[in-house]
């Protein structure tokens, strides 16, 4: 869902993390990953706008994730 609300293909976000295409098939798919790679992920989809949501953070849902504004 993240890599979709930024218009990344899955090579796009493997080349933005400097990973595989298929790291990133596997972590959709729900596959474990190195803890490394995940965080490694997870900050280049920060880097590029999305905050990821807890369950609870909002009031009428669990876990997500959200794009930020740009001005």
């Amino acid at each position: 869902m993240a890599r979709t609300a930024l218009a990344l293909g899955v090579r796009d976000l493997a080349e933005l993390v400097g990973v595989s295409p298929d790291t990133i098939a596997r972590l959709e798919r729900g596959e474990a990953l190195r803890e490394k790679t995940v965080t490694a992920i997870r900050v280049a989809l920060e880097g590029e706008g999305i905050i990821f949501l807890s369950d609870g953070e909002i009031p009428d849902g669990g876990p997500g994730v959200r794009l930020v504004r740009r001005q």
